[in-house]
């Protein structure tokens, strides 16, 4: 328990409600006693789970977290694929989070403004870096190689997550700007991934 991974059907339960509570809420806006009355349960059978809001929160972060990093780290170290291909696969594990967490890259961005150092610590605790730092230099070996075009690993990642993020943020503004005749906002995030592929494949194509 503590630790990100549910070991029993309650104890699941609330990592899925206070996920879904602390996206939808932010974390000062949640309390303990909201995640126990969505689970159905007395505060002091959550606080045989998670003792504190942090380590609850820790919970959450860990359980978003390790349904991305692993699979972000093996598609894209599968030099001998597209990099197009890559991306595309990328971005399809990103929309599956995000259509069940439509609140979370807010979410995200909240926590990274409201405390970074513990988001920080969270991932050094699962031993997550290792994944960060692989994909990182992976990526500039393959640059380095010239399969890819070199390109600052930073801007890189602001332009994929700039463009992969921008239309959940926005997720209001889009729905009631955007949207055409009878598209739901899933529609046109669908048409909005080919662009995002394009982007990211003429940046690291290889000019001649």
């Amino acid at each position: 328990m503590e630790d990100g991974k549910p070991t029993s059907g309650t104890e699941a339960r609330i990592v899925q409600e206070a996920t879904r509570l602390f996206t939808e809420r932010g974390y000062i806006a949640t309390s303990m006693a909201d995640i126990a009355a969505e689970v159905g349960i007395n505060r002091t059978g959550l606080h045989y789970y998670y003792r504190t809001k942090d380590r609850m929160f820790q919970a959450v972060f860990g359980s978003v977290v390790k349904q991305l990093i692993p699979q972000i780290h093996e598609i894209i170290l599968e030099v001998n694929s597209p990099v197009e291909e890559r991306v595309s696969r990328v971005i399809d594990v990103y929309y599956g989070l995000f259509k069940a967490n439509p609140s979370l890259p807010m979410f995200m961005l909240r926590e990274m403004q409201r405390d970074f150092d513990n988001l920080l610590n969270a991932i050094y605790r699962m031993h997550l870096e290792r994944y960060c730092t692989a994909i990182s230099l992976g990526l500039q070996r393959e640059m380095d190689s010239g399969h890819i075009r070199k390109v600052p690993i930073r801007f890189l990642f602001m332009t994929f997550y700039s463009l992969l993020t921008m239309p959940f943020i926005t997720k209001n503004l889009c729905q009631y700007v955007w949207l055409e005749e009878g598209e739901a906002f899933t529609d046109m995030v669908a048409k909005w991934k080919p662009y995002v592929v394009e982007q990211i494949r003429a940046l690291l194509e290889i000019r001649q």
